[in-house]
């Protein structure tokens, strides 16, 4: 098949791509980043992901038979918000029909809620409305917290914890999390790309954690534990507000606090994933952190 995947030169989009290439799927790309390194040698064609430009988006689609859709935007800046990536999705699933596609698979987030009062949440259900609703059968993937070598906030958590004596916590620390290894929910992915019936999936890892135990089980696969302070939820965003100025970056917004409050990085559904946060920790112990990962610079700079 002739497989469409947004953002095959960035992160999740990345790895389903290479799983695709080595199935044997001829796999363009649709990106915002072409000048970005590419991964495959040549063989995954880049076009752009101009949401200005309905009708180019519809012509790249042309002889394509599944859109792979990993696109979204974590925060607001500038023009760059949450209430635009749902238009800019709306464009194009509109481009996927009017290519004449026969699946999508739209890769959104675990819990989302149309009636939730977090933009983040409320944009990802109308995305997957958008899709339900298309005429075109689907596959949506709800992952949870999703790490690997290209992730910010694992990285950045070993990052800390290897620079400073003790980790600020967001409140008690209590609230779950299960995370998911990019390329395990790159592998349901593909597996997706095949079925022929809509499915919406829960896809999370085989390990549960409070988010303590998840800064535990990071800094001893690092090899630098740190004791743990738990830090009143304004106080931690204005720290990290702060914090953000002096590294050019956003380390945490409003509404990733609620959504960790709200244990939104967890799901009642079962393991899919097979790669357990503390094997992978022990593989690349000697590189995860050493970098401080800026999602400013990989998205805007």
């Amino acid at each position: 098949m002739k497989i469409a995947v947004t953002g095959a030169y960035s992160y999740s989009g990345k790895y389903i791509a290479r799983r695709l290439v080595a199935h044997g799927e001829e796999v363009i790309s649709l990106t915002n980043h072409p000048n970005r390194p590419d991964p495959f040698e040549g063989k995954v064609k880049a076009f752009p992901l101009d949401f200005g430009d309905e009708k180019g988006l519809t012509t790249s689609l042309g002889g394509c038979e599944v859109l792979v859709n990993t696109y979204w935007v974590r925060f607001d800046r500038g023009t760059n918000t949450q209430a635009a990536a749902v238009e800019n999705t709306r464009t194009l699933v509109r481009a996927a029909q009017r290519a004449g596609l026969s699946r999508i698979l739209h890769i959104s987030i675990a819990n989302p809620a149309a009636d939730s009062r977090l933009p983040y949440y409320r944009g990802k259900a109308a995305n997957e409305k958008t899709v339900s609703e298309s005429g075109i059968p689907y596959s949506i993937l709800r992952p949870t917290l999703i790490f690997g070598m290209e992730d910010i906030l694992i990285n950045n958590i070993a990052w800390l914890l290897r620079r400073f004596p003790f980790f600020a916590q967001i409140g008690d620390g209590q609230y779950p999390v299960q995370p998911i290894y990019v390329d395990d929910l790159a592998e349901t992915a593909c597996q997706s790309v095949y079925t022929r019936e809509n499915q919406t999936i829960d896809v999370v890892g085989p390990d549960t954690f409070t988010f303590d135990d998840l800064v535990r089980q990071i800094g001893q696969g690092i090899g630098h534990p740190r004791p743990i302070l738990h830090v009143p939820p304004p106080l931690a965003l204005e720290a990290s507000r702060l914090f953000g100025l002096f590294v050019g970056d956003v380390l945490l917004t409003q509404q990733e606090v609620e959504g960790l409050l709200a244990g939104l990085l967890s799901s009642s559904g079962p393991a899919l994933g097979r790669t357990r946060l503390a094997d992978w920790l022990g593989l690349h112990r000697e590189t995860v952190g050493t970098r401080y990962a800026s999602e400013i610079a990989r998205h805007y700079r």
